[in-house]
C-alpha cells in the first residue's frame, strides 16, 4: 500500500501545512502504509498551455518535474493533497500541478485510488479548500475519505489538535485502501464522469489517439 502526500505550501520547513500532511502520512504509516512526502514547491512545474498534446500522445511536451511526480501519483494507492488557503483557493503551485492533469480527467486514471485533503488558513476558508481538493480527487476518479481544515488565526497552538485529526485521517485512508471501501454517492459521481468522458473522448477520437486507445484497452468503449 503506497500513499503519497503532496504539500503545496511554499513556506518549506516553516509551513504549518507541512505539519498537517506529515500527520496524515504518520497515521497512514501506523496502519501499515508505505508513505512518501513531496514538497511541491521544490519542483519546477510549468503552466499548462492548453495544447492538448497529452490527449493525443499520453505525455506532456514540457520537460520539467511534472512527469516524475505524475508517475508517483499513478503508482500510488492513496494521495494526500494539502494546500493553505491563498485568496479563497489553493496555492499557485498546487493549481499549476492540477492544471497539467487534463489527460487524467479524460481517462479517469484515478479510478481505484483513494485520497483525502488537508488545508490551513489564516482567517477563514480552510474547509472550502479541503472541499475543493477532495472534489478534484473525485473528478480524477478517486474515492475520498474526508479531510481536515484548520483556521490558525494567529495562534500557532491551533495546529496541534488539527495534527491529531490529520493522524486519524491517515489511518482512515489506509483502512479504506486495505478494505477497498466504496461510497454510494461517490460511485454515482464516478459513473456520471465516465459517461461524460466517454462522450468527450469518443467525439475527439480522430485527434486524441492516446485517450481513445486507453478507453478501448480498458474496455470502456466497445
Amino acid at each position: 500500500m503506497k500513499i503519497l502526500g503532496i504539500n503545496g505550501s511554499p513556506r518549506g520547513s516553516r509551513s504549518q501545512m507541512l505539519r498537517l500532511v506529515e500527520a496524515v502520512l504518520d497515521g497512514a504509516g501506523s496502519a501499515g502504509a508505505d508513505v512518501e512526502l513531496v514538497d511541491l514547491c521544490k519542483l519546477q512545474i510549468e503552466y499548462c498551455n492548453g495544447c492538448l498534446i497529452c490527449c493525443e500522445r499520453g505525455e506532456c511536451v514540457k520537460k520539467d518535474d511534472f512527469a516524475g511526480l505524475y508517475q508517483k501519483m499513478l503508482s500510488s494507492d492513496g494521495i494526500v493533497l494539502g494546500s493553505p488557503n491563498y485568496i479563497d483557493s489553493v496555492t499557485a503551485q498546487t493549481k499549476t500541478l492540477l492544471d497539467r492533469m487534463a489527460d487524467t480527467i479524460h481517462c479517469q486514471m484515478f479510478i481505484g485510488k483513494y485520497g483525502c485533503a488537508v488545508a490551513t488558513a489564516g482567517g477563514s476558508g480552510a474547509d472550502e479548500v479541503v472541499a475543493y481538493l477532495n472534489r478534484v480527487l473525485q473528478t480524477l476518479g478517486a474515492n475520498t475519505v474526508g479531510g481536515v481544515g484548520v483556521v490558525l488565526g494567529g495562534d500557532p497552538e491551533t495546529i496541534v489538535p488539527a495534527e491529531g485529526r490529520a493522524y486519524e485521517l491517515g489511518k482512515r485512508l489506509a483502512k479504506a485502501i486495505a478494505n477497498k471501501e466504496t461510497y454510494p454517492e461517490q460511485e454515482k459521481l464516478h459513473a456520471a464522469m465516465l459517461e461524460r468522458m466517454r462522450a468527450l473522448v469518443t467525439a475527439n477520437k480522430d485527434r486524441w489517439h492516446h485517450e481513445y486507445d486507453y478507453w478501448k484497452a480498458a474496455g470502456w468503449i466497445p
